[in-house]
């Protein structure tokens, strides 16, 4: 105990006289970043999760074509979730003589589980839905109220029943799960299905059971998926908003991985703050210590102390850190939420350990070898301030510090890939920059010995530069630093540029928004003609054969082949097979080659890479599919990839031009239109009649909406780790103020004015901001190009402008921040300033 009670009245003693606090203050910065940045993305991750999951309608779905087994029901409910079920199946609608196919679906009380419906009830009113239709009402949507003539308050019939139109269905977020609507919409009460007599036996109906949890809570909904997927039965399937949605899929993962980023700066700056923070606590402690030897401390009882202060430490300093976190993330999170965000879900706990786990192990490992120098101080030091005790102080003291980091970038990035080529780049940097450093050095050195005249015109940038040469370990250490730092900031700045770019090409405000099927070869001129003059020139029609896969290498292909329910789906179902001249414009090739004009009427595959992947097929295999009852033999000469997301017309498989010409085909297209522009589809229907419109216009503002929020989600949390940064990084320089205070005094008693001195510093500072700045953009260039091309699968761009933004930021915000540490020193006398060391 005698060693606690030391260290707790040491602590008490080293805050009091100020030499503890900037250790202490530092450690707190860092908690409080790493904190603060994980609590508030854990809960935009789950935000975003939840946004996401207004597209189905609720956190989880379970799709079939016969009634849901009553069981799934009864175990959502035993696990406490919401619950509610739909039926949706088409049929006509009359109004008197006029008619019209729909789409009916029939949802229970408190559909939908996530998001809100919105109806009208008045011509000039839109509202929340608070309920669903009541018995004997329905909602439908504008367009079928104009296609029948309807008004609100009209009655129609829908297979045997008579029912009133209480209100217009003007949204469904709950659509998402379904890409393509066919029919105008039509929602009834489930309670009514029963007495329209449209559901028997081989009605065409896709039944839905919608889940959700009571607080999103994601590892139970996923606990429930994982009870559900051995039980699902024919024609059952589990859908999520990842796998109903691959759009949405690729943007929400795209979103949590610069979460990470996000969460794993924080961790590297709170690193660069410990390191830098604890070398002038270190050396101002080193008397102290030598004091206590000559009073008979040993070694092991100085241990003692050390570990117990360091504990002390991180506890005050994790506990402080970990309430500033919560309070900063709170407020926010109440600015996100108004911003662009409805409702921010609860914060959980795993930041508060995440908050500790870093304040102990960051403390522990990166402090504690600097603090070995204090236990090998020897006694004589009391009257030779040089010696500092024989500690071996080589790069392997600091290699717990290095396995820490990598395991809290690891933890806060969730991504094995990305976690190494950041720790990658940041290992190189250290190298590097700690070279750089030396070599600049060595080059001042030189510059020393110059001419006198020279010395006297340029003296106050000489003063400046002989800094690195008077403190060669502090130079090393805030140079390394800062870059860390700079590269850290810069890595986010990089990667959120890029992904912002790659959302803002993937969906944008012109992707189209309607479809065209059942078109006739002969009719292709007449589109073409009818398109162009309504302003419409970028539609191209593709043509479409029907087939199913059948075998592989002639063996038969079968659902029960596979476990994954991706392929069984994949096995059963038919395809689309396409001809072309050229690949697409959002295709790649991954695999093989494309064919050229030569090999028109070969039997060669360009198949989709992901459906490849699924079906395990490869280049060379042969695939034999059923056209209308004709084996049709193709060999896979080429994989692509495709982006889904562009939302143009795509085929998993395309084959060369005269390869399909013996079989029946229709042909099909997409295109933008305008929101003004809706007549340009009754003309079209007109003209042919035989065309089916399919309307994707509701499902693209509502996936636009989402991404517009989630790239709001990454610009807060880009500008909040800034600032936490900069923060940290201001900590780090305030731990060297003691020794510029001592540096500045003697030149001031030495006869050096206070702008010789400002200017001194000013030039040292600038030259380690641009060193620092240089090595930081060399290896983010070459960490973002990794990262964008092996975890986010986005385009790298350089970014030229950023570039130099961020060399004129370090090189005037470093100097400005030293300047702002000690400024107060600069107004004092000589003889004050004596005083005060």
């Amino acid at each position: 105990m005698l060693a606690l009670s030391i260290a707790w009245r040491q602590c008490r003693s080293l805050w009091s006289s100020g030499e503890i606090r900037v250790l202490l203050f530092a450690l707190i910065l860092a908690v409080t970043a790493t904190t603060s940045v994980s609590f508030f993305t854990d809960r935009i991750k789950s935000g975003m999760q939840t946004q996401g999951n207004v597209l189905l309608g609720g956190d989880l779905v379970v799709m079939s074509d016969h009634a849901i087994p009553a069981s799934y029901l009864v175990e959502a409910q035993r696990r406490q979730f919401q619950t509610t079920q739909t039926m949706e199946f088409p049929s006509m609608v009359l109004n008197g003589e006029s008619s019209q196919l729909a789409e009916i679906k029939a949802v229970e009380s408190g559909f939908p589980l996530r998001g809100h419906l919105t109806i009208s009830k008045s011509a000039s009113r839109q509202q929340l839905a608070t309920d669903v239709p009541a018995k004997g009402t329905v909602w439908i949507e504008p367009s079928l109220a104009k296609k029948l003539a309807l008004n609100i308050g009209d009655n129609i019939s829908v297979g045997d029943s008579q029912f009133k139109v209480s209100a217009l269905l003007l949204l469904e977020p709950s659509r998402g799960g379904d890409m393509f609507s066919i029919a105008p919409r039509v929602f009834m009460n489930s309670a009514d299905v029963a007495a329209t007599g449209l559901i028997q036996f081989g009605s065409r109906v896709k039944y839905q059971l919608l889940v959700a949890s009571q607080a999103n809570e994601q590892d139970a909904m996923q606990a429930y998926a994982d009870w559900l997927k051995p039980q699902l039965g024919r024609g059952e399937r589990v859908e999520d908003v990842r796998s109903a949605r691959p759009e949405m899929r690729n943007a929400l993962d795209k979103a949590q991985q610069f979460l990470g980023i996000a969460s794993t700066v924080g961790v590297i700056l709170a690193m660069v703050a410990m390191l830098l923070a604890s070398i002038p606590y270190v050396q101002k402690s080193l008397d102290t210590y030598a004091l206590m030897r000559c009073f008979g401390a040993t070694k092991q009882l100085i241990t003692q102390i050390l570990l117990y202060q360091t504990l002390l430490l991180a506890l005050v300093g994790s506990v402080i850190g970990c309430v500033l976190g919560f309070a900063a993330q709170y407020g926010l999170a109440i600015f996100a939420e108004r911003l662009f965000l409805e409702t921010l879900p609860s914060p959980g706990w795993m930041p508060v350990i995440l908050g500790f786990v870093t304040g102990f192990a960051t403390l522990l490992t990166v402090v504690w070898p600097q603090l070995m120098r204090l236990q090998a101080v020897p006694a004589l030091r009391i009257l030779r301030q040089d010696l500092e005790g024989n500690v071996r102080n080589n790069g392997l003291v600091f290699l717990p510090a290095f396995l820490v980091l990598a395991g809290l970038v690891f933890w806060h990035s969730g991504d094995l890939k990305l976690a190494g080529i950041v720790l990658a780049a940041l290992v190189a940097l250290v190298v590097v920059a700690s070279v750089l450093a030396l070599a600049g050095m060595r080059l001042i050195r030189a510059l020393s010995k110059q001419e006198v005249g020279a010395s006297q015109r340029f003296g106050v940038i000489q003063l400046g530069l002989m800094g690195f040469r008077r403190r060669p370990a502090l130079t090393v250490a805030q140079v390394v630093g800062l870059s860390m730092g700079l590269m850290a900031i810069l890595l986010l700045a990089f990667v959120r540029n890029d992904l912002l770019k790659n959302w803002q090409t993937s969906l944008p405000a012109d992707a189209p928004n309607r479809f065209v099927i059942n078109i006739q070869a002969e009719q292709i001129p007449g589109i073409n003609a009818l398109l162009t003059e309504q302003g419409i020139s970028h539609a191209d029609i593709f043509p479409m054969v029907r087939a199913r896969l059948e075998s592989v290498n002639g063996k038969p292909i079968s659902a029960a082949d596979y476990s994954d329910d991706k392929a069984k789906r994949m096995a059963e179902r038919e395809f689309n097979l396409s001809w072309a001249v050229d690949m697409q414009a959002d295709n790649t090739s991954v695999a093989g080659q494309w064919w050229q004009a030569e090999d028109a009427g070969k039997h060669l595959l360009s198949l989709e890479q992901e459906l490849a992947k699924t079906l395990k097929l490869k280049l060379g295999d042969q695939l034999t599919y059923d056209v209308a009852g004709t084996k049709l033999n193709l060999t896979i000469s080429n994989l692509r990839k495709v982006e889904w997301s562009s939302m143009h017309v795509n085929f998993f498989a395309v084959t060369p031009p005269k390869v399909l010409d013996n079989y029946a085909a229709s042909y099909l297209t997409s295109f933008h239109l305008p929101a003004d522009q809706e007549e340009t589809i009754n003309r079209l229907v007109k003209q042919f009649p035989n065309l089916t419109i399919i309307n994707v216009s509701a499902l693209m503002e509502q996936i636009q909406t989402l991404i517009s929020k989630m790239s709001y989600a990454i610009e807060f949390v880009f500008g909040f780790s800034l600032l936490a940064g900069l923060a940290v990084l201001y900590a780090a320089l305030m731990a060297t103020r003691e020794e510029r205070v001592r540096e500045s005094t003697l030149m001031r008693v030495l006869g050096a004015s206070r702008r010789q001195v400002i200017s001194a510093m000013l030039v040292e500072f600038v030259s380690v901001g641009l060193l620092a700045s240089v090595v930081a953009i060399i290896f983010t260039n070459i960490a973002a190009y990794y990262l964008a091309n092996l975890v986010l699968k986005v385009d790298y761009q350089f970014n030229a402008w950023l570039t130099v933004e961020a060399v004129i930021a370090a090189v005037v915000l470093v100097p400005l921040a030293a300047w702002l540490v000690a400024r107060h020193q600069f107004n004092q006398p000589p003889r004050a300033l004596l005083q005060s060391i």
